[in-house]
Formats: C-alpha cells, sequence, structure tokens
C-alpha cells in the first residue's frame, strides 16, 4: 500500500489518461482537513507523497513547498526538504506531526488557533488577496462573490464544493 493510500487520501481521482505514461491525476486532501486540530498540514503531506508516487496533478507541482506550504514549514519552523524526507519514510499524518514538534517547533492550543484562523482566511482582505483575484478570473470565477479565500476556490476549484 503507498503511503498515500495509508494516510487516506480524500483527494479526486481522474480518470486515467488514455497516454500510458500519465497514470492519473489527483488532487490533495481539503485545506480544511486536520492532524490533531492543525488545518492543512494533510494537504501539505498529500501533495508530497502523491509528488513522489508520480501521481500528483501537474498543476500542484509548480507550488510545492512554496505559498500556503511554505508558510506553514516556517510556522513549524523545519526544512521542506527535511519534512519531505521524513514523510517518504513512511507513517501516519500524526506521527509525522510529531517529528515535526520534535525537530522544530511544538504548536499548542493558541498556536493552532492562530495558524487555523490565519490559513481558513487567507486571500480575503490581506497580502494575499490579489492572487485570490487573479486566480479566480483564471479559473473562470471571477464573478463568484461567494469565493473570498483561497481555501474556498480551492474547495470549488477542486470539486468538493460547487
Amino acid at each position: 500500500m503507498s503511503p498515500a493510500e495509508e494516510s487516506g487520501v480524500l483527494g479526486e481521482i481522474f480518470a486515467p489518461s488514455a497516454d500510458p505514461i500519465q497514470v492519473c491525476r489527483v488532487k490533495p486532501r481539503s485545506t480544511l482537513d486536520e492532524t490533531n486540530g492543525l488545518r492543512y498540514f494533510p494537504r501539505l503531506l498529500d501533495k508530497i507523497r502523491l509528488h513522489a508516487e508520480g501521481k500528483l496533478d501537474p498543476e500542484y507541482h509548480e507550488n510545492l513547498g512554496r505559498g500556503a506550504d511554505r508558510r506553514l514549514i516556517k510556522f513549524l519552523r523545519i526544512e521542506y526538504d527535511k519534512l519531505r524526507e521524513r514523510v517518504l519514510r513512511g507513517g501516519t499524518d500524526a506521527e509525522i506531526l510529531e517529528w515535526c514538534y520534535a525537530n522544530g517547533h511544538r504548536l499548542y492550543k493558541n498556536d493552532i488557533e492562530i495558524w487555523n484562523g490565519f490559513i481558513s482566511k487567507l486571500g480575503w482582505n490581506d497580502f494575499a488577496s490579489g492572487h485570490l483575484a487573479k486566480s479566480k478570473a483564471e479559473a473562470g470565477l471571477a464573478e463568484r462573490d461567494d469565493i473570498q479565500t483561497l481555501s474556498q476556490l480551492f474547495e470549488v476549484e477542486e470539486g468538493r464544493v460547487k
């Protein structure tokens, strides 16, 4: 069983391409999913696992370890390459989060609340608002006033919300 399967990837799987090189395209878990209360962490791990297996939808490749990934990694005070190495050795999301705490910065309840508030509102009247507007336009969703955060955009783009 692959690490992505072991972790219970909840991403959307698209039908395999007629091209034998392109096996499948998988979306990572939602930004709303949590590991021990910490949002976005399962998504970050999914992207690492799926990319290593050659299953991650190519639209995510350019931003691996960047954007919100980078912000969470910096919040945990770990390095992306070391996290990637640890993820690829296997283990549950909770085990890997504990590794992050042991090798970086342990987050307590208040820290987790701060991070979850940040990630759930990213793009709403902040430094990422321009990126959100551009991404909505590129996705043909510029007129969707109900999409006010990047998390909401991802939910729509990835097919979890209409």
